[in-house]
């Protein structure tokens, strides 16, 4: 059976239901493919589960804190799993069913579910429908990588995904991979009360950030008793009787790590395995990633890739800005590119650390004549205040235009301080524009300014 659209978005993420709305509103008529769950993984997989149980770590490490702030309790604080995953679930369920009903409520789309392949530049097969379009979006989305490390066939492990649906509390956590996602589910499940040890290859945490901010966040975690093992520079899983252990072969301590269960957090894999790609001439790198150009339009005209498919941003913020800049460009004859965003982000540990621009790596990498910043959450009245004066922020000017090239916050509201000095940074003023900028207090923010002020010469090493 053949049907003709004007567009075919495939995948519920983040981007297609928003680029269907925008199409349907132009007049289009639109056919949107989901497979599985409507939402994506930051409904369904990543965001939502996953903030909704740091709430509830979190919301369990300040109980335990209670004496700090004069609060007494008489009584241990127990985590009941199946009531964290009964609120997660509820949250979830709400944000996937409100992106179905919209879009089955869509006038001028079509919903399909199945999965969906390419027959042509042109055709896209679900099941025993064949669905033609000259614009076809793909929208499709990442998954955990499993990489091929000795053992994994033998071993059961989970991933970001199947973790989310743990309704025990493991005895001891092994999370390998000291990065964003590992080290968000090492802190929270060591507050739910697992003992943690995080495993990591390389010699430090966040090993593509700054040196002084993997160092901060390896305090952070280690003052909460979780155990780091770096330099693991031969990862295998084995059986232990009836645990799990991870062989790790380190510079430093025992060479295994024995636990209860196993997180692998390595990366992610692009949903593009299965598209029939070839069959429609689309292109991907090596590790499975759309090819795009700066408009997101892949090597065949009339086939766009959003999201993280396209290996040009792994975050919710960036899968939406890609919407627009397709939507944008499709409709309003804009001309508007991925180049003209800048990148921002943040990991979600607690203190939470937020970035924007480039890294002082970056800036020294550079060789330009740069200014630096850096004040400790010590001197931020509003993190005293609250008892959470973990980390530090920093901010790198431009020497020569004055213009912020890059901050970072280590700490308490940083991943809403950030904000500040993105939306200076895209007005493209100078940083004095934020340094002479009075805010409220008492809040983080305020003493982005006063860091300001402060900024002196980065030292560069000489070329």
């Amino acid at each position: 059976m053949r049907q003709d659209f004007d567009a075919i978005v495939i995948g519920a993420g983040q981007a297609g239901p928003s680029l269907a709305g925008r199409l349907t509103q132009a007049g289009w008529t639109v056919a949107l493919v989901e497979r599985k769950l409507f939402g994506g993984t930051c409904v369904n997989v990543g965001c939502t589960p996953t903030k909704a149980m740091v709430a509830s770590a979190h919301a369990a490490h300040i109980a335990r804190r209670g004496s700090d702030f004069g609060v007494v309790r008489k009584e241990p604080v127990v985590v009941d799993m199946k009531q964290v995953l009964a609120r997660k679930n509820a949250i979830v369920m709400k944000s996937r069913t409100g992106v179905e009903n919209w879009l089955r409520g869509m006038e001028r789309c079509t919903v399909f579910t199945g999965a969906a392949r390419f027959e042509s530049p042109n055709e896209i097969r679900v099941g025993d429908q064949v669905l033609c379009a000259k614009n076809i979006f793909l929208n499709v989305g990442a998954r955990p990588a499993v990489p091929d490390m000795p053992g994994v066939r033998e071993v059961p492990f989970l991933t970001s995904t199947t973790i989310l649906d743990l309704d025990e509390l493991p005895k001891h956590l092994i999370v390998v991979g000291g990065s964003y996602v590992g080290l968000e589910f090492a802190q929270m499940y060591r507050r739910f009360g697992s003992e943690v040890t995080v495993v990591e290859r390389k010699s430090r945490l966040v090993p593509n950030e700054d040196e002084d901010l993997s160092l901060g966040i390896q305090e952070i975690l280690q003052s909460e008793g979780i155990q780091l093992r770096l330099d693991a520079n031969c990862i295998r899983l084995e059986n232990e009787g009836g645990e799990v252990a991870v062989g790790l072969d380190c510079l430093d301590g025992h060479p295994r790590v024995v636990g209860s269960r196993i997180l692998l957090a390595v990366g992610r894999s692009p949903n593009t395995d299965d598209l029939g790609l070839t069959a429609a001439g689309v292109k991907t790198d090596m590790h499975g990633f759309v090819t795009v150009d700066d408009q997101l339009q892949t090597s065949v005209p009339g086939i766009w890739a959003l999201g993280d498919c396209n290996g040009r941003g792994a975050f919710t913020h960036t899968s939406y800005n890609d919407f627009e800049i397709v939507a944008d460009n499709l409709l309003d004859k804009a001309s508007r590119r991925v180049s003209d965003r800048i990148p921002v982000s943040a990991l979600y540990i607690d203190p939470p650390l937020a970035q924007v621009g480039l890294t002082e790596t970056q800036v020294r990498q550079s060789g330009r004549a740069a200014l630096i910043g850096t004040r400790p959450m010590t001197k931020i009245g509003r993190a005293v205040e609250k008892g959470e004066t973990q980390g530090f922020m920093k901010v790198l000017v431009d020497a020569e235009s004055k213009k912020i090239l890059g901050a970072a916050i280590l700490g308490t509201g940083g991943d809403e301080a950030i904000h500040c000095i993105l939306s200076t940074m895209y007005a493209g003023a100078p940083y004095t524009t934020l340094s002479h900028a009075v805010h409220i207090h008492p809040t983080v923010s305020e003493l982005i300014p006063t860091m300001l002020q402060s900024i002196k010469p980065l030292d560069t090493p000489a070329k």
